[in-house]
């Protein structure tokens, strides 16, 4: 179900309702009713024509805000651990790499384009239905090899250096580590038994390689599935966590994410 087209049909149909109604059909009825006795005959309006009225500005201001500032998205895995954890609600600016349409996605105002080490919601090129959140590590242009015995980063022959903190969450089979993507420095995780796929990675002009911060456990541009992300399919950055709550398997909502910022 494609949410940005159900909104502008919703918003469409009822501004047209509400519009049409105001420039023909209510001058018909006050006319007609003019010389009714009764004040509420005469101003009375059609349902259909009062819940298009009242319904037609919050979706026009919903439609405004999801589209091009801030929409919500919910984390559904672990794959961007310990970033961002399962059951994570967060905020995606949608202003970041400019204004694009909703629904046919044209840019109409271009004001940047990602970085390395922004965390980035995209529509995965394979079915643009699905959404994914990763991390950006090769631009445009870059070469990138990841070697996965090792589990080594290197982007444009530099080696990434992962500084190790410890074990994540006393789990000895996992470790914490630090790492630094350009400006940004984030912490990822890797699982000491697990082997994920490794090789040489050119990225294409106009698109971006991401992984995910659970090295270990994350499907991202190492997979056929995913590979490169098109600049045109990329969502947005993700800025602010809102809100976590794993329901039901959670008792509540852990209060201490809620407000985190994303880097």
């Amino acid at each position: 179900m494609d949410f940005s087209l159900l909104l502008v049909i919703a918003t469409a149909i009822s501004g047209f309702i509400w519009g049409l109604d105001s420039l023909i059909f209510k001058r018909r009825r006050l006319t007609v009713n003019k010389d009714s006795i009764s004040e509420k005959k005469a101003y009375s309006e059609p349902v259909l024509v009062e819940y298009s009225r009242s319904f037609f500005p919050v979706l026009f201001l919903v439609l405004i805000l999801r589209s091009f500032l801030f929409e919500p998205f919910r984390i559904p895995s672990g794959s961007m651990m310990p970033t961002l954890l399962e059951g994570d609600f967060i905020f995606v600016n949608k202003f970041s790499y400019g204004l694009r349409l909703p629904v046919i996605n044209t840019k109409v105002f271009d004001v940047g384009a990602p970085i390395r080490g922004d965390v980035v919601v995209f529509r995965l090129p394979s079915d643009p239905r699905v959404n994914y959140i990763k991390r950006v590590v090769g631009l445009p242009g870059d070469v990138v090899v990841y070697e996965s015995d090792s589990k080594q980063l290197f982007i444009n022959g530099d080696k990434i250096h992962a500084e190790l903190i410890g074990n994540y969450e006393d789990n000895p089979g996992v470790q914490l580590l630090s790492e630094k993507l350009g400006e940004q420095e984030h912490t990822l995780l890797h699982i000491r038994s697990r082997l994920s796929p490794g090789g040489t990675y050119v990225v294409p002009e106009g698109h971006y390689f991401v992984m995910g911060d659970n090295r270990d456990n994350s499907q991202d541009s190492r997979f056929e599935v995913v590979r490169f992300i098109p600049e045109y399919q990329m969502v947005g950055k993700a800025v602010r966590i809102w809100m976590n709550w794993r329901w039901p398997t959670d008792g509540g909502p852990r209060w201490s994410r809620i407000g985190q910022s994303i880097e």
